[in-house]
């Protein structure tokens, strides 16, 4: 069924791609297609909601704002009188939302005494038509299919043309520095539908690597096809693994050196090593543009990306519903983003015990007919602060006025622009060490740090008191553990692994104040020491 469906997505992708790239977007057309958003937004908003929910019976939506009292007239009068936002307020009051386990299907959602069974696959919209083979990443399964449609591909380009021409970016010469899979394919799209096409493609794994899904090849052989014969011909993945970003580093300096700006993006981990490691061989990449997302940006790791000359700032976003924003030209903090308000409507949980979500939780909610999920009050797991604040840049006036920053997973693990739920290492750390090294559940912790430069530290903190054991075979266990399967999850470890991301420590786990012992112990304080290499 899943080579069936893959197959199928091939031969629309490859159908539609000539006439998608062919016709990119410009700036000017970008500006009213966003005006005209904006202006419908209320409009677009119920549109979607009737066709893709209450026009749409095997939609778990429709139970709840069935359980809630709420029919379709109600809504368009709560959206009528209160605007999206204070509509979704209300549904949220009423139960009609869902925490990030309920949208991965992991637990039904529970209201009162009725339980309605949730899964990713019904809630994708029925208006879309699958085109890029994207999987997010999975902790215990290969990964839930995202479909995307080239429809929401240019829905998404109009954002980032207009992110990066408030920048002065029209005419930079555009690259990527991921993992192999659909989330890099996706930006590729994207970067070449508007202005001229993306020009390098850097992998950080080769897509040959034994053990990755044939899929990683084929998508991207497809992608390259696809694109010659429409005669915008796009480029082929170049491996660039995380320890030797040098050659990223000379393309940037021979595009500023012949008058062009390159612009690069990548995950923010990944950027700190190619910034440092440009410093360290004397190479100047002063006027170089980076977009960085994927990972908590901060402060630290801004500072060493302006070490080596460069500028990055920072974009948020999901697999699962695209960009949500992008980063404010004058911005307050380090992460400050304009939510784009034409793509996502975003509330904050009210302070109420029962719904298990903190009060910064982001719940999100869609209002394109391309979206791939239809997101009502949606949880992704992530926190931030939102605030409402003059500042004056191009992003501002052209209609976001919403700024979220510190946004940060409260649910799962993010580093190297990778994640994985928590839930899965409490799995790995309290069942799988214990059993093969022993000791038991409190005697295993992992410890994510920030080094001075900005690079994740990861450590697994082993009790000193387990008694003797091979620490790469503790590391090998733990990435095997985390990993399992061929796809997203087996991408992140195979990446760990190469990058020496890991490293063993026998010390005891930390305590929080309150003398928990947690699982995850996150320190972002930047800490002294070199940085990790293998296990040591």
């Amino acid at each position: 069924m899943e080579m069936l469906e893959d197959l199928k997505a091939g031969v629309g992708f490859l159908t539609r791609l000539p006439s998608f790239l062919r016709h990119p977007l410009s700036v000017v057309e970008s500006r009213a297609i966003l005006k005209r958003r904006l202006e419908q937004r209320e409009a677009d908003f119920v549109a979607l909601v009737r066709r893709a929910i209450y026009d749409h019976p095997p939609s778990p939506y429709r139970q709840l704002l069935r359980l809630a009292g709420c029919e379709y007239e109600d809504l368009e009068k709560l959206v009528s009188q209160d605007g999206v936002e204070g509509a979704l307020r209300a549904l949220f009051r009423h139960g009609v939302y869902l925490t990030v386990d309920e949208f991965k299907g992991r637990r039904p959602a529970a209201r009162g005494s009725s339980a309605v069974a949730v899964d990713p696959a019904r809630l994708r919209n029925p208006l879309t038509v699958f085109h890029v083979p994207i999987r997010s990443g999975g902790s215990r399964s290969r990964g839930t299919p995202v479909p995307i449609d080239l429809g929401f591909v240019r829905d998404c380009a109009v954002n980032t043309c207009l992110a990066l021409n408030a920048r002065g970016g029209a005419k930079w010469l555009k690259a990527n520095w991921e993992v192999p899979g659909g989330g890099a394919m996706f930006r590729i799209l994207k970067y070449s539908s508007f202005g001229a096409a993306q020009v390098r493609w850097f992998s950080q794994l080769d897509p040959a690597t034994a053990g990755l899904h044939p899929r990683y090849r084929w998508s991207a052989r497809v992608m390259r096809w696809g694109s010659v014969l429409a005669g915008v011909p796009l480029p082929r993945p170049q491996h660039v693994p995380i320890e030797n970003p040098l050659p990223i580093a000379d393309w940037m300096a021979e595009m500023l050196r012949t008058g062009h700006t390159p612009h690069l993006f990548t995950f923010p981990s990944s950027a700190v090593r190619l910034c440092q490691a440009a410093v360290d061989a004397g190479t100047d990449l002063t006027g170089a543009q980076l977009m960085v997302g994927g990972e908590p940006v901060t402060a630290v790791r801004l500072a060493t990306i302006r070490r080596a000359g460069a500028q990055a700032v920072p974009r948020y976003g999901s697999i699962e519903c695209g960009p949500i924003g992008y980063a404010c030209v004058a911005p307050a903090f380090p992460d400050d983003v304009h939510l784009l308000h034409d793509l996502h409507a975003v509330i904050h949980p009210e302070r109420n015990e029962d719904h298990g979500l903190p009060t910064n939780a982001l719940l999100i909610s869609s209002l394109r007919p391309t979206a791939p999920f239809v997101l009502l009050n949606v949880s992704m797991g992530d926190e931030a602060t939102g605030t409402k604040r003059t500042c004056g840049c191009p992003l501002e006036q052209l209609g976001w006025t919403t700024h979220l920053h510190t946004i940060r997973s409260y649910e799962k693990l993010t580093a190297g622009g990778m994640n994985f739920l928590d839930t899965e290492v409490i799995r790995v750390l309290e069942e799988v060490l214990p059993v093969r090294f022993g000791g038991g559940p409190t005697d295993y912790q992992l410890l994510e740090e920030e080094a001075e430069d900005g690079r994740p530290r990861l450590r697994l903190l082993v009790h000193p008191g387990v008694g003797p054991l091979d620490p790469e075979a503790l590391r090998e266990a733990f990435l095997t553990g985390i990993g399992p399967g061929s796809g997203a999850e087996k991408v992140m470890t195979l990446a760990w692994r190469q990058a020496g991301m890991l490293r063993v420590e026998r010390r005891a786990p930390l305590a929080t104040g309150s003398g928990k012992i947690l699982h995850l112990h996150v320190d972002r304080r930047p800490s002294a020491g070199t940085m990790p290499g293998p296990s040591k």
